[in-house]
């Protein structure tokens, strides 16, 4: 059952006095609650998934018994830090997105979880999810991080998500060869190395970072799309064998040569869209830049963005 947005003050008392007792899904979407207790959620024995998105929540309480839940979603609440949770053992998806976290902690017994969402927190360091062996996926976009660090036991882990963070390079992702999407937008890194044992990769997003050369990815055959924006490479190299490429991305870099463009593109049959909008090969060839690449690489279906 769900409620949003009420046009009418409310007591949060009274939010679910309609919702059956034997309702499996209760979501209260920016209803301005505050105090998750106060719901009186223990009451619903069948619950299974709670979202609570958009609220004034500040302290994680009063869910303790509602051990049947799969998925909990807290996310753009005022959350500071995360506890009693410890018997929500069956949970498979837990959002704690936009708060103010500053620790991963206190999600130790939650084993089953897939899918964990912390984005847009004030988290520092990756901690504590050692015993989470079977995420997939992994959110930690817009925190503090300056580290890849503790995921040796995240085997499964099949997308990660480190966007807008403070990283500077590739480390400790040598048992991660499930993963297929890795994006690490928006950070400090200036060299593509690291990256050997993820042979399964299959999306590689490096956009806005301070990388000058394409490199390191001699073992990264899977790759689908492969994104360099917004950095400050000079030359397309040590591409030519990554033949499963459908997208590369390289807007705003400093690439001059659609001879390089030739050599390490033309032959990659699934390739279908690229973009070089912002490079000198662009702003100095405007009028034919387009059908040069049509005419270079045959395959194609979209240049830049239109």
């Amino acid at each position: 059952m769900s409620f949003k947005e009420p046009n009418v003050p409310h007591s949060e008392e009274n939010l679910l006095a309609d919702c059956p007792l034997n309702t499996d899904d209760i979501e209260l979407s920016h209803m301005r609650v505050t105090d998750i207790t106060s719901l009186g959620l223990d009451r619903f024995t069948n619950l299974t998934r709670l979202c609570l998105r958009q609220n004034l929540i500040s302290k994680i309480e009063g869910l303790s018994e509602i051990v049947t839940l799969n998925e909990l979603d807290l996310y753009d609440n005022r959350i500071s830090s995360i506890e009693n949770l410890e018997s929500l053992v069956d949970l498979d998806s837990l959002d704690l997105s936009f708060n103010n976290i500053r620790h991963i902690e206190g999600i130790e017994t939650l084993t089953n979880l897939t899918n964990l969402y912390f984005v847009q927190n004030k988290i520092s360091k990756i901690e504590n999810l050692e015993s989470l062996t079977k995420l997939t996926n992994l959110e930690l976009g817009a925190n503090r991080i300056r580290k890849i660090e503790k995921l040796d036991t995240l085997v499964n882990i099949e997308q990660l998500w480190l966007g807008n963070n403070k990283i500077i390079e590739f480390q400790n992702l040598s048992y991660q060869r499930n993963l297929r999407i890795l994006s690490i937008q928006s950070n400090r890194i200036t060299e593509i190395k690291g990256l050997e044992e993820l042979i399964n990769l299959e999306a590689l997003y490096l956009s806005h970072n301070g990388i000058s050369k394409i490199t390191g990815l001699e073992n990264n055959i899977n790759l689908r799309v492969l994104d360099i924006g917004n950095n400050v490479v000079k030359h397309v190299e040590n591409i030519s064998h990554l033949v499963n490429l459908e997208e590369f991305w390289a807007s705003y870099n400093q690439l001059e040569s659609f001879e390089e463009i030739e050599k390490q593109l033309a032959h990659l049959e699934n390739l279908n869209t690229v973009y070089f909008e912002g490079n000198p090969l662009q702003t100095n060839n405007e009028a034919t830049y387009r059908l040069r690449l049509k005419t270079l690489l045959p395959t194609l279906k979209q240049i830049d963005a239109t």
